[in-house]
């Protein structure tokens, strides 16, 4: 604001003959007197006559700060020095009014000053100089004060009617001309940047698709995707917003006071609030939090609400942190003069933000359970546990107990939520029940998802501790690790609820696993598939939190199960190769007669050519089976070589030269040592291998 004129000091004389309101007349300047008396005449006019007032406002309208300074003179703002008691010894000094004359002559002033802003509505006190502004204030203050005098009582109140409506109008206008704009300024682009800066997606990957068989890993896994986002290491989270520009919150607080002071809070509360809640409810759109109905929220689809939760978790942190911390002190120091309304209108101004807030955690709390919401319902749970103490020092007393107590009401149903979740997670991995499988014997899609998935969980286990303790997490079936063994229960036991409740969504993992092995005609491929699984279960538990949770106990049987599969595998894929070149008594190469053992000869080139026959059949379909871990492929081939080429070795030495004898012998013995360690380095490869290795013959 501008500051008015200086003028020289005013001095007062005693009122004339007729009641003639005193005026201060200027000695320093010939001009300020005819002013002065301009002046003097217009006052003695607006005294008199209602339409003459009207007609001066109006003519006066245009005079801007110069009829200021000359109000200022008219109603100098009360000061130590003119309520001082007057120095009887002072030379030149009159002699002093009774307290009371002059109490009423600082009224009667008051009340012309009142009056006289009365009859200019559009004009804007604090938009006037200065002083103008301080001058209303003292001339409001001296009429509340004379509310309790009897001779003026009734003008006192119809004159502080009239200011209180001013104030009103004032007021409501200082506080959205000095609202921080919410546009691309500063304080959008602020709370941009905290609601978006480091909202890293937390998806595991696309929901699991029986239909769709190649389903990958995603990136460096959920448990390191979500550390920025929901860490909180966002440098803007615990800024202070001032939606109030400070250079306009003393003249808010001078309004208020008076506002407070002639007992018209009620009307305060009322503008202030509506305006303070209008506000906040605009930064909630800024940060993309939108108002929605439960109904609304059950129809959007998955992507969008998504989307929606992600901001809903942003957004919570901003509001609390930053702009309800900074609306409490704006309501503590703009309503320090009465600790009801301050709480009071803090409560009132920030019920709609909160009620949007609310609402929204209601409406996910009973969506459809399904289990690619959890993760978001979890960080949905985890900022509201983690804010609501935080509330409880901003929303304090009885108005706010309802507000804290309605929160703590959401974050119960959303950890509801969360188990009720989980319950239906349990039944989707027992229930599902594709039954195309994998051609190669590779990992199934439904183990990626759920393994992922897991790892996600564990991101969230202290929280899913609690949430698990009381929900029955523990009751798990005692044949989950292999009957129940003494040691398996104390296992158990060792377990946190978390730790319980992943070996169960485990177990039925493996057991829907199983089931889909036995699509495989081929008992071998069922053990291939077996191994693959498995190991990628131990693998994704190993490399992550979810083997700290788990163990070294529950790795360890594991482990022993895909060593079972293994020998499964050798036993029931090369038995029947093997059979073929045991030595049953034939003959030796050493008889050196075949005419006695013609019928030895043909029996070993039978066994020959049935195991030619039994191999090849093998490599045709085993070399497009597909072993994705490198050692696992690699120990699976080192065992089948360790079988079979020994026991190839040693019976072509014994009875190659019952073979190699006859004619056509090529034919029997068609691959070297050497020929079969290539083919077996095919195996397992995913693709049909190379079938021109090189031979002997």
């Amino acid at each position: 604001m501008s500051s008015s004129p200086s003028s020289p000091p005013p001095q007062r004389r005693e009122a004339g003959e007729g009641g003639e309101i005193p005026i201060p007349v200027s000695a320093a300047v010939v001009g300020d007197d005819k002013v002065l008396a301009a002046a003097q005449h217009i006052v003695k006019s607006l005294a008199t006559s209602k339409n003459a007032a009207d007609d001066m406002i109006r003519i006066l309208s245009g005079f801007d700060h110069r009829l200021s300074s000359i109000t200022s003179d008219l109603f100098p703002s009360p000061s130590p020095a003119s309520t001082s008691d007057p120095d009887p010894e002072a030379p030149g000094e009159q002699e002093p009014s009774s307290s009371s004359s002059s109490s009423l002559a600082d009224f009667d002033a008051a009340e012309q000053l009142i009056h006289l802003w009365d009859t200019t509505p559009e004009a804007l006190v604090f938009e006037a100089p200065e002083d103008d502004a301080a001058h209303y204030l003292a001339a409001v203050d001296v009429a509340v004060d004379h509310l309790s005098t009897p001779a003026v009582s009734g003008r006192a109140g119809v004159a502080v009617q009239l200011a209180m409506s001013r104030l009103e109008d004032e007021l409501r206008h200082l506080m959205l001309r000095h609202s921080v704009p919410l546009d691309a300024s500063g304080l959008y682009c602020s709370l941009r940047r905290l609601s978006l800066g480091s909202m890293d997606d937390l998806d595991t990957s696309s929901e699991f698709d029986p239909a769709t068989p190649h389903s990958q890993d995603g990136g460096g896994g959920p448990d390191t995707a979500r550390s920025a986002s929901i860490a909180g290491n966002n440098p803007f989270e615990d800024q202070v917003f001032d939606l109030v520009r400070p250079e306009a919150v003393d003249e808010i607080r001078a309004i208020a006071d008076r506002m407070v002071h002639a007992g018209y809070g009620i009307e305060l509360a009322q503008v202030y609030c509506a305006i303070r809640r209008d506000l906040l409810d605009d930064c909630l759109t800024v940060l993309g939090v939108e108002r929605l109905s439960i109904d609304e929220v059950q129809r959007i689809e998955w992507k969008q609400l998504n989307d929606k939760m992600k901001k809903w978790v942003h957004g919570v942190k901003t509001v609390v942190r930053s702009l309800l911390t900074g609306e409490r002190r704006l309501c503590d120091l703009v309503l320090a003069a009465s600790d009801e309304l301050q709480d009071e209108c803090f409560v009132e101004s920030t019920k709609g933000c909160i009620m949007q807030i609310r609402n929204f955690g209601d409406a996910v709390s009973v969506c459809t359970r399904s289990p690619e919401k959890l993760s978001r319902i979890l960080d949905m749970y985890e900022v509201l546990a983690e804010v609501i103490p935080e509330l409880k020092e901003l929303f304090f007393g009885s108005y706010g107990d309802d507000v804290i107590h309605d929160l703590e009401g959401v974050l119960e149903r959303l950890g509801d939520a969360v188990k009720g979740t989980l319950l239906e997670f349990g039944k989707v991995l027992q229930q599902e029940s594709s039954r195309r499988p994998m051609m190669a014997g590779e990992i199934h899609p439904m183990t990626r998802y759920v393994m992922n998935y897991l790892r996600l969980l564990v991101v969230y286990s202290d929280t899913l501790d609690t949430l698990l303790d009381d929900s029955g997490a523990g009751d798990v079936d005692h044949n989950i690790l292999h009957n129940g063994t003494d040691e398996d229960q104390e296992y158990l036991k060792s377990l946190t609820p978390l730790g319980r409740r992943l070996v169960k969504l485990i177990s039925y993992l493996e057991a829907n696993l199983e089931e889909k092995s036995k699509l495989y005609e081929d008992g071998a491929l069922q053990c291939i598939f077996s191994m693959n699984n498995t190991l990628y279960i131990v693998q994704k538990v190993k490399d992550s939190e979810l083997g700290r949770i788990l163990g070294d106990h529950w790795i360890r049987r594991r482990r022993g199960k895909i060593r079972q599969n293994s020998k499964s595998y050798l036993r029931v894929s090369w038995t029947k190769v093997l059979s073929y070149l045991k030595d049953d008594g034939h003959g030796s190469s050493g008889s050196g007669s075949f005419g006695s053992s013609g019928n030895s000869s043909s029996r070993i080139k039978e066994k020959f050519k049935n195991f030619n026959l039994a191999f090849e059949e093998i490599y045709r379909s085993q070399t497009l089976w597909k072993v994705p871990d490198p050692q696992l492929r690699e120990e699976l081939k080192i065992s089948i070589s360790e079988n079979v080429i020994p026991a190839y070795r040693a019976f072509t030495g014994r009875y190659c030269s019952l073979v190699d004898s006859g004619r056509n012998s090529g034919k029997y013995i068609k691959y070297t040592q050497e020929d079969l360690e290539n083919h077996l380095s095919d195996l397992f490869e995913g693709s049909l291998g190379s079938a021109n290795h090189s031979r002997r013959r």
